[in-house]
Protein backbone atom coordinates (compact mmCIF):
# COMPACT_ATOMS: atom_id res chain seq x y z
CA UNK A 1 0.00 0.00 0.00
CA UNK A 2 1.21 3.72 -0.62
CA UNK A 3 0.93 6.59 1.29
CA UNK A 4 -0.06 9.90 -0.76
CA UNK A 5 3.04 11.00 -1.80
CA UNK A 6 3.32 7.19 -3.05
CA UNK A 7 5.82 5.89 -0.98
CA UNK A 8 5.07 1.84 -0.22
CA UNK A 9 4.27 1.69 3.30
CA UNK A 10 5.41 -1.96 5.37
CA UNK A 11 2.70 -2.85 7.92
CA UNK A 12 5.37 -4.99 9.15
CA UNK A 13 6.24 -2.61 11.92
CA UNK A 14 2.88 -2.82 13.48
CA UNK A 15 3.04 -6.76 13.48
CA UNK A 16 6.15 -6.56 15.30
CA UNK A 17 4.77 -4.30 17.73
CA UNK A 18 1.86 -6.26 18.16
CA UNK A 19 2.94 -9.13 18.70
CA UNK A 20 6.57 -7.98 20.89
CA UNK A 21 4.79 -9.19 24.19
CA UNK A 22 5.54 -12.78 22.96
CA UNK A 23 9.52 -12.59 23.13
CA UNK A 24 8.87 -10.67 26.74
CA UNK A 25 7.08 -13.37 27.64
CA UNK A 26 9.17 -16.43 26.54
CA UNK A 27 11.98 -14.55 28.63
CA UNK A 28 9.94 -13.81 31.50
CA UNK A 29 8.74 -17.48 31.30
CA UNK A 30 12.07 -18.63 31.27
CA UNK A 31 13.50 -16.65 34.67
CA UNK A 32 10.86 -17.18 36.38
CA UNK A 33 10.84 -21.39 36.11
CA UNK A 34 14.17 -20.57 36.52
CA UNK A 35 15.71 -22.26 33.26
CA UNK A 36 18.81 -20.43 33.68
CA UNK A 37 20.05 -21.23 36.94
CA UNK A 38 19.02 -25.02 36.13
CA UNK A 39 21.52 -24.58 33.37
CA UNK A 40 24.69 -22.68 35.27
CA UNK A 41 26.84 -26.10 35.21
CA UNK A 42 26.52 -27.20 32.14
CA UNK A 43 23.96 -27.89 29.40
CA UNK A 44 21.42 -30.74 30.50
CA UNK A 45 19.04 -32.87 27.95
CA UNK A 46 15.69 -31.73 27.37
CA UNK A 47 14.20 -35.00 29.31
CA UNK A 48 16.54 -34.39 32.61
CA UNK A 49 15.39 -30.41 32.52
CA UNK A 50 11.96 -31.15 32.41
CA UNK A 51 12.35 -33.22 34.98
CA UNK A 52 14.51 -30.97 36.81
CA UNK A 53 11.63 -28.67 36.14
CA UNK A 54 8.41 -30.72 36.90
CA UNK A 55 7.25 -29.53 33.31
CA UNK A 56 5.12 -31.02 30.68
CA UNK A 57 8.20 -32.44 28.00
CA UNK A 58 6.32 -31.36 24.97
CA UNK A 59 5.36 -28.14 26.29
CA UNK A 60 9.11 -27.35 27.75
CA UNK A 61 10.38 -28.14 24.25
CA UNK A 62 8.66 -25.21 22.61
CA UNK A 63 9.50 -23.09 25.00
CA UNK A 64 12.93 -24.26 25.01
CA UNK A 65 12.94 -23.51 20.81
CA UNK A 66 11.83 -20.20 21.47
CA UNK A 67 14.21 -19.28 23.63
CA UNK A 68 17.34 -20.78 21.48
CA UNK A 69 15.38 -18.51 18.35
CA UNK A 70 16.01 -15.30 20.92
CA UNK A 71 19.33 -16.34 21.20
CA UNK A 72 18.91 -17.02 25.34
CA UNK A 73 19.81 -20.69 24.90
CA UNK A 74 21.87 -23.00 22.63
CA UNK A 75 21.28 -26.29 21.04
CA UNK A 76 24.52 -28.45 21.78
CA UNK A 77 26.00 -32.03 21.34
CA UNK A 78 24.96 -32.78 25.19
CA UNK A 79 21.39 -30.85 25.36
CA UNK A 80 20.00 -27.22 26.00
CA UNK A 81 22.69 -24.49 27.26
CA UNK A 82 22.25 -21.15 28.48
CA UNK A 83 23.77 -18.38 25.64
CA UNK A 84 26.95 -16.50 26.45
CA UNK A 85 24.03 -13.37 27.35
CA UNK A 86 21.90 -15.92 30.01
CA UNK A 87 25.46 -17.38 30.93
CA UNK A 88 26.33 -13.54 31.98
CA UNK A 89 23.49 -11.50 33.11
CA UNK A 90 20.48 -14.36 34.23
CA UNK A 91 22.47 -17.13 36.36
CA UNK A 92 21.77 -16.14 39.87
CA UNK A 93 25.55 -15.36 41.67
CA UNK A 94 26.86 -14.00 38.45
CA UNK A 95 28.46 -10.59 39.12
CA UNK A 96 26.03 -9.19 35.85
CA UNK A 97 22.78 -10.84 36.97
CA UNK A 98 19.69 -9.19 36.07
CA UNK A 99 17.34 -11.98 37.14
CA UNK A 100 15.67 -10.08 39.79
CA UNK A 101 15.58 -7.04 37.35
CA UNK A 102 13.50 -9.11 35.33
CA UNK A 103 11.40 -10.40 37.97
CA UNK A 104 10.27 -7.48 38.56
CA UNK A 105 9.30 -6.25 34.90
CA UNK A 106 7.39 -9.62 35.47
CA UNK A 107 5.13 -8.33 37.71
CA UNK A 108 4.64 -5.46 35.83
CA UNK A 109 3.09 -7.72 32.91
CA UNK A 110 -0.67 -8.00 33.77
CA UNK A 111 -0.80 -4.20 34.52
CA UNK A 112 0.63 -2.82 31.34
CA UNK A 113 -2.33 -4.60 30.37
CA UNK A 114 -4.48 -2.13 31.94
CA UNK A 115 -2.77 0.60 30.05
CA UNK A 116 -5.90 1.55 28.53
CA UNK A 117 -7.76 2.10 31.71
CA UNK A 118 -4.65 4.27 33.13
CA UNK A 119 -5.11 6.96 29.92
CA UNK A 120 -9.27 7.23 31.08
CA UNK A 121 -8.55 7.61 34.61
CA UNK A 122 -5.08 9.04 34.55
CA UNK A 123 -4.30 6.97 37.66
CA UNK A 124 -1.62 4.19 38.20
CA UNK A 125 -3.07 0.36 37.82
CA UNK A 126 -0.56 -0.96 40.24
CA UNK A 127 -0.72 0.54 44.12
CA UNK A 128 3.03 1.94 44.69
CA UNK A 129 2.11 0.86 48.51
CA UNK A 130 1.98 -2.82 47.10
CA UNK A 131 6.03 -2.32 46.00
CA UNK A 132 6.70 0.16 48.36
CA UNK A 133 6.45 -2.43 51.29
CA UNK A 134 2.81 -3.14 52.22
CA UNK A 135 3.65 -6.87 49.73
CA UNK A 136 6.51 -8.13 51.69
CA UNK A 137 7.46 -10.36 48.33
CA UNK A 138 6.56 -8.19 46.00
CA UNK A 139 8.19 -5.66 47.41
CA UNK A 140 11.48 -7.73 47.74
CA UNK A 141 11.42 -8.25 44.33
CA UNK A 142 11.39 -4.60 43.75
CA UNK A 143 14.32 -3.87 46.08
CA UNK A 144 16.56 -6.55 44.65
CA UNK A 145 15.30 -5.41 41.07
CA UNK A 146 16.71 -2.08 41.74
CA UNK A 147 19.45 -3.41 43.44
CA UNK A 148 20.65 -5.34 39.91
CA UNK A 149 19.67 -2.65 37.65
CA UNK A 150 21.61 0.47 39.83
CA UNK A 151 24.64 -1.68 39.91
CA UNK A 152 25.12 -1.69 36.39
CA UNK A 153 24.18 1.85 36.42
CA UNK A 154 25.71 2.89 39.29
CA UNK A 155 28.55 1.74 37.92
CA UNK A 156 28.10 4.28 34.85
CA UNK A 157 26.93 6.83 37.08
CA UNK A 158 30.63 7.22 39.27
CA UNK A 159 32.62 7.14 36.76
CA UNK A 160 30.94 9.88 35.15
CA UNK A 161 30.52 11.57 38.79
CA UNK A 162 34.05 12.22 41.13
CA UNK A 163 33.15 13.01 44.61
CA UNK A 164 37.09 12.80 45.29
CA UNK A 165 37.78 15.05 48.49
CA UNK A 166 34.11 14.99 49.64
CA UNK A 167 32.96 14.08 53.27
CA UNK A 168 29.28 13.63 53.44
CA UNK A 169 26.02 12.11 50.65
CA UNK A 170 23.06 12.91 51.11
CA UNK A 171 21.19 9.74 48.63
CA UNK A 172 17.65 11.42 48.60
CA UNK A 173 14.90 8.12 47.75
CA UNK A 174 17.96 5.84 47.07
CA UNK A 175 16.23 2.79 47.17
CA UNK A 176 18.69 -0.18 48.16
CA UNK A 177 21.39 2.15 48.90
CA UNK A 178 23.36 0.72 45.52
CA UNK A 179 24.69 3.73 44.36
CA UNK A 180 25.75 4.94 47.94
CA UNK A 181 27.71 2.06 48.38
CA UNK A 182 29.64 2.84 45.05
CA UNK A 183 30.44 5.97 46.00
CA UNK A 184 31.91 5.12 48.85
CA UNK A 185 33.79 2.34 47.80
CA UNK A 186 35.49 4.30 45.39
CA UNK A 187 35.90 7.65 47.58
CA UNK A 188 37.76 7.36 50.70
CA UNK A 189 36.36 9.06 53.43
CA UNK A 190 33.30 9.68 52.11
CA UNK A 191 30.16 8.48 54.05
CA UNK A 192 26.43 8.54 53.27
CA UNK A 193 23.05 8.60 54.34
CA UNK A 194 20.34 7.45 52.18
CA UNK A 195 16.48 8.41 53.04
CA UNK A 196 13.98 6.23 51.95
CA UNK A 197 10.76 4.56 53.06
CA UNK A 198 10.76 2.18 56.10
CA UNK A 199 9.97 -1.03 53.75
CA UNK A 200 12.90 -0.11 51.28
CA UNK A 201 14.95 0.57 54.06
CA UNK A 202 14.42 -2.68 55.59
CA UNK A 203 15.69 -4.63 53.08
CA UNK A 204 18.38 -2.39 51.88
CA UNK A 205 20.24 -2.64 55.36
CA UNK A 206 20.66 -6.01 54.04
CA UNK A 207 22.10 -5.47 50.76
CA UNK A 208 24.24 -2.76 52.24
CA UNK A 209 25.59 -5.81 54.91
CA UNK A 210 26.16 -7.65 51.81
CA UNK A 211 28.15 -5.28 50.11
CA UNK A 212 30.14 -4.40 53.18
CA UNK A 213 29.49 -0.96 53.42
CA UNK A 214 27.20 -1.19 56.79
CA UNK A 215 29.54 1.24 59.04
CA UNK A 216 29.83 3.78 56.37
CA UNK A 217 26.37 3.95 54.82
CA UNK A 218 23.26 4.97 56.83
CA UNK A 219 20.08 4.46 56.23
CA UNK A 220 17.39 6.88 57.31
CA UNK A 221 13.68 6.00 57.18
CA UNK A 222 11.04 8.44 55.95
CA UNK A 223 9.64 10.11 52.89
CA UNK A 224 11.37 12.40 50.75
CA UNK A 225 8.20 14.21 50.51
CA UNK A 226 7.86 15.32 53.82
CA UNK A 227 10.77 14.59 55.90
CA UNK A 228 13.65 17.40 56.63
CA UNK A 229 16.42 16.54 54.95
CA UNK A 230 19.76 16.77 56.99
CA UNK A 231 21.97 19.64 56.19
CA UNK A 232 25.82 19.75 56.04
CA UNK A 233 26.34 17.67 52.70
CA UNK A 234 29.00 18.34 50.62
CA UNK A 235 27.02 16.32 47.64
CA UNK A 236 23.45 14.88 47.09
CA UNK A 237 22.26 12.94 44.75
CA UNK A 238 18.67 12.48 43.54
CA UNK A 239 18.79 9.36 41.21
CA UNK A 240 15.75 7.59 39.41
CA UNK A 241 13.56 9.72 41.90
CA UNK A 242 11.53 12.43 39.74
CA UNK A 243 10.60 10.02 37.28
CA UNK A 244 7.83 9.22 39.85
CA UNK A 245 6.79 13.26 40.63
CA UNK A 246 5.12 16.13 38.67
CA UNK A 247 7.76 19.10 37.56
CA UNK A 248 6.27 21.08 40.30
CA UNK A 249 7.52 18.66 42.80
CA UNK A 250 10.76 18.19 41.00
CA UNK A 251 11.34 21.84 41.12
CA UNK A 252 10.75 21.72 45.18
CA UNK A 253 12.92 18.62 45.52
CA UNK A 254 15.82 20.80 43.57
CA UNK A 255 15.19 23.11 45.80
CA UNK A 256 15.76 21.39 49.04
CA UNK A 257 17.94 19.42 48.08
CA UNK A 258 20.85 22.55 47.21
CA UNK A 259 19.33 24.64 50.57
CA UNK A 260 21.41 21.88 52.38
CA UNK A 261 24.81 21.64 50.30
CA UNK A 262 27.62 23.45 51.83
CA UNK A 263 29.16 25.86 49.28
CA UNK A 264 30.78 24.07 46.89
CA UNK A 265 28.68 21.21 47.24
CA UNK A 266 27.31 19.23 44.56
CA UNK A 267 23.95 18.15 43.20
CA UNK A 268 23.72 14.86 41.03
CA UNK A 269 20.41 14.08 39.47
CA UNK A 270 20.51 10.74 37.74
CA UNK A 271 17.57 9.81 35.87
CA UNK A 272 15.65 8.58 32.43
CA UNK A 273 15.14 11.46 30.57
CA UNK A 274 13.87 12.64 27.26
CA UNK A 275 14.85 15.65 25.14
CA UNK A 276 13.26 18.51 24.98
CA UNK A 277 9.38 18.30 23.81
CA UNK A 278 9.98 14.95 25.32
CA UNK A 279 8.76 12.57 21.89
CA UNK A 280 12.34 10.99 22.02
CA UNK A 281 14.13 8.85 22.59
CA UNK A 282 11.69 6.12 22.56
CA UNK A 283 12.64 4.13 25.85
CA UNK A 284 12.21 7.17 27.79
CA UNK A 285 8.64 7.43 26.43
CA UNK A 286 7.61 4.18 26.88
CA UNK A 287 9.20 4.59 29.91
CA UNK A 288 7.22 7.20 31.25
CA UNK A 289 3.58 4.91 30.50
CA UNK A 290 5.54 2.62 32.79
CA UNK A 291 5.42 4.97 35.54
CA UNK A 292 1.57 6.42 34.66
CA UNK A 293 1.13 2.60 35.22
CA UNK A 294 3.11 2.52 38.73
CA UNK A 295 3.26 5.56 40.32
CA UNK A 296 0.58 8.04 41.17
CA UNK A 297 2.40 11.11 39.76
CA UNK A 298 4.88 9.03 37.31
CA UNK A 299 5.92 9.99 33.87
CA UNK A 300 9.14 11.13 32.07
CA UNK A 301 11.12 14.59 32.28
CA UNK A 302 13.39 16.24 29.79
CA UNK A 303 17.02 16.91 31.28
CA UNK A 304 16.74 20.45 29.88
CA UNK A 305 13.98 21.03 32.32
CA UNK A 306 16.22 19.64 35.36
CA UNK A 307 19.09 22.21 34.29
CA UNK A 308 16.24 24.74 34.52
CA UNK A 309 14.92 23.77 38.04
CA UNK A 310 18.85 23.97 39.36
CA UNK A 311 19.50 27.40 37.92
CA UNK A 312 16.19 28.28 39.87
CA UNK A 313 17.83 26.97 42.83
CA UNK A 314 20.81 28.95 42.40
CA UNK A 315 23.32 26.09 41.35
CA UNK A 316 26.05 27.14 39.24
CA UNK A 317 27.93 25.01 36.71
CA UNK A 318 25.24 23.21 35.29
CA UNK A 319 26.22 19.98 32.67
CA UNK A 320 24.35 17.75 31.38
CA UNK A 321 25.75 14.32 30.01
CA UNK A 322 24.42 11.16 28.62
CA UNK A 323 25.34 7.49 29.81
CA UNK A 324 27.30 5.03 27.62
CA UNK A 325 25.31 3.54 24.89
CA UNK A 326 23.44 1.55 25.67
CA UNK A 327 22.36 2.55 28.45
CA UNK A 328 19.27 5.91 28.49
CA UNK A 329 19.75 7.46 31.64
CA UNK A 330 21.40 10.66 31.49
CA UNK A 331 23.47 12.74 34.58
CA UNK A 332 22.94 16.48 35.55
CA UNK A 333 25.00 17.99 38.30
CA UNK A 334 25.68 21.70 39.61
CA UNK A 335 27.62 23.28 42.09
CA UNK A 336 25.95 25.49 44.89
CA UNK A 337 27.22 28.69 44.55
Amino acid sequence: MNDTSGARLDPGHLIRLSTAYWGAQTLLTANRLEIFSRLADGPLPRDALAAALGADGRALALLLKACVALDLLEETADGIANSALSNAFLVPGRPGYMGNAIRYSDDLYATWGNLDQAVRDGAPQLAAAKYLGEETERTRHFVYGMHDRALGIGRALISLVDLSGRRQLLDIGGGPGTYSALFVQQTPGLRSRVLELPGVARIAAEILADLGVADCVEMLPGDYHTTEFPDGNNAVLISGVLHRETAATCRKLIARAAATLATGGLLVVSDVFTDAGGCSPAFATLFGLNMLLTAPDGGVHADSDVSGWMAEAGLIQIRREPFPPPMPHRVVTGVKA
